[in-house]
């Protein structure tokens, strides 16, 4: 297929709503857009998120993601006000919301395209932690935080973090950090793998913008070729591991817990889990 003939002017394929993308010179921008509500992933966003990365998948000429968020934070993770907005009937609707968050970071992981997620601030939950799990290369800045998040509120990690997070840091360092959910500063980040280097806070926007220059000036075949193979090198098999991640966060999302965790974040204060 003859790729369109690429010109310099930008394209917005996506220019308002909880998910912003954009595209000039190979380089399509993915901007989460929720910046009052620190990126958190509501169902508006999640749809969002996964229409942006499907975009990305039809047109032959990208040849990087950009990742960014909008705001204070690259991603708080879920919304936990809407979340805990459904009540009884979070089970049912975290089963929406899962899947479309599942089919992002599998459609991300399957993308020809190298994507190269700039991360400040936060970085939480599915979905902070779980797209910086699914990105190619990660910039953070020096000041950025990495949180699991999930069994603080009664749930379980999502957005493919509950496997890809162990290939990257090994077992034991993940173990720790879902089960503990203790904050991950920048610099503990970089030295156990989970982000590819750092930037001052300052130069971040610049040198993930280099990053993102470099790759869309290779040769486009050989670096698709290149993701798929580490990425199956890895032996992860994601994808088939994501439809049981999104059960039995939808399973836990229904317990009295789960609900009694997402209130207690709200009203900031220490959660009274009773097994039920």
């Amino acid at each position: 297929m003859t790729s369109r003939i690429e010109t310099d002017m930008p394209e917005n394929w996506m220019a308002e709503g909880p998910v912003l993308l954009s595209y000039r010179q190979h380089v399509a921008t993915l901007t989460l857009n929720r910046p009052e509500a620190s990126n958190g992933m509501n169902i508006a966003l999640m749809r969002s998120l996964h229409e942006a990365v499907m975009r990305c998948h039809a047109d032959p000429r990208v040849r990087v993601v950009h990742l960014r968020g909008n705001g204070p934070n690259f991603c708080g993770g879920g919304d936990v006000r809407e979340f805990a907005s459904k009540g009884e009937r979070l089970g049912d609707f975290l089963r929406e919301v899962t899947a479309y968050l599942q089919m992002a970071v599998g459609a991300l992981i399957r993308l020809n395209s190298i994507v190269v997620a700039e991360v400040h601030g936060f970085a939480a939950g599915g979905g902070g932690l779980g797209l910086v799990c699914a990105s190619d290369i990660v910039i953070a800045g020096k000041s950025a935080r990495f949180l699991a998040g999930a069994t603080r509120v009664g749930m379980a990690p999502d957005g493919g973090a509950s496997v890809i997070l162990s290939r990257l840091v090994g077992f034991r360092r993940a173990a720790d950090i879902v089960l503990s959910n203790r904050i991950v500063a920048a610099d503990e980040a970089l030295a156990i793998g989970l982000v590819t280097r750092l930037a001052e806070d300052d130069d971040l926007a610049e040198e993930a913008r280099n990053s993102v220059l470099r790759f869309a000036n290779g040769a486009p075949l050989a670096t698709a070729a290149a993701k798929r193979l580490l990425w199956t090198g890895l032996g992860i098999g994601v994808e088939s591991c994501l439809p049981e991640e999104a059960r039995t966060v939808a399973e836990l999302s229904a317990t009295a817990d789960a609900r009694e965790g997402l209130a207690a974040v709200i009203e900031k204060r220490a959660p009274l889990f009773t097994g039920s």
